[in-house]
């Protein structure tokens, strides 16, 4: 039988040197370990500065004459600073259509957009926690819809817009985004709305809390970055589509997207248009997201960690 004898009094037991622990590492933990400081955050500031060049040569364009522009690039007026002028966007003003077509832009977007959250919040809370008959077959043909194409259906929802007689009006366009845009919003939010504690809303219904005041009192304020994440998705959709309001709009409704496509065919008589035109409509989605851009990582990431 073996004894072990006690160490001596006296006697420290010997550790490695972190030099001997750092050598076991792997040459990707090391590599991970040095780039998670200064370089990565650089790295970082300079791919999101070149994601930018396009919309920082799209504003300098905007504000350059047409003969400045035809006679060379944007970044000339780092050069010839007094190539900058704000005439362009006074003649977009005057344009009537581009502002037509941008307020119907905001008219088709927000109801589209809005309609799209309060609808898919409310069926995803009832998928989530309300017992109804055949609710999983109905989900799952809710999840069906976010396979079909968006082409497939151009044809026959025209055909039926004209019969209701809504065909190339704004409600058209609307409705037809609601329509396409609920599937997902559904699966969405059903899905996160289904990892809210059960205790939590047993406590609520002891409380004397109905199914309406549960959902606005409890569960909104608990999905927010969901619901916020899939507000931003569906308005950057609805406001950069062109498909759906080349099909479903006509001179009267079509939108920002549709509006530049007209003016390109007289691309050579009009760039002092096009340029801040374009320009709007890119930065306005630009803003929407990074005004909710927290809201929207916390909508994402919600539920990857358990």
């Amino acid at each position: 039988m073996t004894t072990h004898s006690a160490p001596a009094p006296g006697h420290v037991t010997k550790t490695p040197p972190v030099t001997v622990v750092k050598a076991r590492q792997s040459l990707g933990s090391r590599l991970a370990s040095g780039v998670s400081g200064g370089v990565l955050r650089v790295f970082l500031l300079l791919v999101g500065l070149f994601w930018l060049v396009p919309t920082i040569g799209l504003l300098l364009s905007s504000l350059r004459k047409p003969e400045d522009m035809s006679a060379s690039g944007w970044w000339k007026v780092f050069s010839e600073p007094s190539q900058l002028t704000v005439d362009s966007y006074q003649k977009l003003l005057e344009n009537s259509d581009i502002t037509n077509s941008l307020l119907n832009t905001v008219l088709i977007t927000v109801p589209a957009t809005l309609l799209v959250v309060v609808i898919g919040s409310l069926a995803g809370y009832a998928f989530a926690w309300m017992e109804f008959p055949g609710r999983d077959w109905w989900f799952l043909g809710v999840v069906g819809l976010l396979v079909v194409p968006v082409q497939v259906a151009l044809i026959p929802i025209a055909e039926l817009f004209g019969k209701i007689a809504i065909f190339g009006s704004i409600i058209g366009v609307v409705l037809f985004h609601v329509g396409f845009g609920l599937p997902f919003a559904v699966f969405l939010l059903r899905n996160f709305f289904a990892e809210i504690p059960r205790e939590l809303l047993e406590a609520a219904r002891l409380d004397g809390a109905g199914e309406l005041r549960l959902f606005v009192r409890v569960v909104m304020p608990l999905g927010g970055p969901a619901i916020a994440s899939l507000g931003i998705f569906q308005f950057l959709w609805v406001w950069n589509d062109m498909l759906v309001a080349l099909v479903f709009s006509d001179s009267g409704s079509q939108p920002i997207t549709v509006a530049l496509q007209t003016q390109v065919r007289q691309f050579g008589n009009n760039i002092d248009v096009l340029a801040p035109g374009a320009f709007i409509s890119m930065v306005i989605p630009l803003a929407v997201f990074f005004a909710f851009q927290r809201q929207f990582v916390t909508g994402v990431m919600a539920g990857a960690v358990k």
